[in-house]
């Protein structure tokens, strides 16, 4: 009977110590520990200042009942906070690549499992500023006579205070005879006429082409008054004659002036001038059917007897001048 209680007892005992060694060894395995770290954004400009902190996250999967301990570090800035959720303070930290780090921790002293995980963020510089040419915008003339020098002159807006920048201008055709190196040239045209000149100015000391162009037309040179015929004091029938040549020429060109010069006679009677001007006049207008408006009348100086000189001026051209 002491025998079989003894077996008893040990085959007890035996089962207590496997029950022990089971429970021992489950409590000395952990449960495993996945950390998640993430970070928003994860750029950061140092000309932003409205955007200078990043929200840092930490997701780790544990059991319900079990706490979760966080120690957050970084290398620069700060931390705002405590938990899975932080902000990093980067206010005043310079451009470079920077890491916040994360430990993750749960149980207690038998029983602890622990997570590192780290995240790195850019805090960029700011991105230069994009040159900007100044505005330039250069005044044409608005017409040029025959002969005369071209004026280009620039209003040019926007450039540095504290730097010179050079003006340098170009012509396609034509001779810049003053003014290069400042907002005003003065060109010289000549033989250019019917052809088109354009002036480009350029401001220097741009890293790109800072530069704009105006272009006019160069007007023909207007040919010279024409003396069309000349006669002294004829019978008005053959001065009719001679002024229907006259007419038929000036309305082959409308846009002509024509010119009646009468050069008195020494010994001619008083208003010998003003009749002759008159009768041409008015054979021109009423019989000829010439505007009024395109003839004009001169009176020469006296010679030894009446003569008139009828010329035909193109538009732009000189008006003749009595010989003396």
């Amino acid at each position: 009977m002491l025998k079989l209680a003894m077996v008893v007892m040990i085959s007890a005992l035996s089962v207590t110590a496997t029950f022990a060694q089971k429970t021992v060894r489950t409590n000395a395995v952990p449960t495993p520990l996945n950390l998640n770290l993430t970070a928003t954004p994860s750029f950061v400009s140092t000309c932003d200042a409205t955007v200078n902190k990043v929200q840092l996250n930490a997701n780790v999967n544990v059991p319900s009942n079990r706490g979760v301990r966080y120690r957050w570090s970084t290398t620069v800035g700060h931390i705002e906070g405590d938990g899975p959720t932080v902000l990093w303070d980067l206010t005043g930290v310079q451009p470079g690549n920077y890491k916040a780090l994360v430990a993750a921790r749960t149980g207690d002293a038998v029983d602890e499992c622990e997570a590192f995980s780290s995240i790195p963020i850019v805090v960029g510089p700011c991105a230069p500023i994009p040159p900007v040419c100044p505005a330039i915008s250069i005044v044409c003339p608005d017409s040029i006579a025959t002969g005369q020098l071209v004026t280009f002159s620039a209003n040019v807006a926007g450039t540095s205070a504290d730097a010179t920048h050079p003006y340098y201008w170009t012509v396609s055709a034509g001779k810049i005879i003053e003014g290069q190196g400042t907002t005003s040239i003065q060109v010289d045209a000549s033989g250019l006429g019917g052809q088109t000149i354009t002036a480009t100015l350029a401001v220097q000391g741009y890293t790109m082409d800072c530069a704009a162009s105006c272009t006019m037309p160069i007007p023909l040179p207007a040919p010279p008054s024409k003396r069309f015929d000349e006669f002294p004091n004829l019978t008005r029938n053959d001065e009719k004659a001679r002024l229907d040549n006259f007419a038929i020429a000036l309305q082959t060109d409308p846009t002509a002036t024509a010119y009646v010069i009468v050069y008195p006679s020494r010994n001619g009677p008083a208003g010998d001038v003003e009749r002759h001007t008159k009768r041409v006049v008015d054979y021109l207008v009423n019989s000829r059917g010439i505007e009024p408006g395109r003839i004009m009348t001169l009176t020469g100086p006296a010679q030894n007897e009446l003569r008139v000189e009828l010329w035909i001026t193109p538009q732009g051209a000189k008006p003749p001048v009595p010989s003396p």
